[in-house]
């Protein structure tokens, strides 16, 4: 099994598509060890986002991401990152394949609705940044069973 992390993203909180996405992601086989709704503080989104500092868009993935609350949720699946990642679609989503979070939802290359961990390594540091250990729950069942 490997863990990811999803966010919703203000744009898609703002627009009641948490339910929608939660949805999907369950119908897709995926487990939810854990969720929450978030505020990031600039210090927080800034530490999240780190990999980023420097780049021209950082300032304003930063205002995005503080500009109101996101949904953090904690995945589990085989396959877990390509999976999600095939599900949220390209970037832009005006590139993304019909079907996919990103071409349903997304706006724009910066207001693209989620965030999906780019691999097993960063699935698991994302999640443990927004869930203690403690707190992902182990179900003993995948979804669906």
């Amino acid at each position: 099994m490997e863990t990811t992390c999803l966010l919703i993203k203000p744009d898609g909180v703002a627009e009641a598509h948490v339910g929608e996405i939660v949805a999907r992601i369950e119908e897709e086989g995926f487990t939810i060890r854990g969720i929450r709704l978030v505020r990031l503080g600039r210090p927080k989104a800034e530490a999240f986002y780190a990999i980023h500092r420097g780049r021209p868009f950082f300032e304003g993935l930063i205002e995005y991401m503080t500009s109101g609350p996101i949904v953090a949720i904690a995945l589990e699946r085989e396959d877990a990152v390509e999976h999600l990642r095939h599900m949220i679609g390209a970037t832009d989503p005006t590139d993304a394949e019909e079907g996919t979070i990103r071409a349903m939802f997304g706006k724009d290359i910066g207001a693209n609705t989620v965030h999906g961990s780019d691999s097993v390594e960063n699935g698991i540091r994302e999640v443990l940044f927004f869930f203690p250990k403690e707190e992902l729950v182990e179900l003993g069942v995948s979804a669906g069973g």
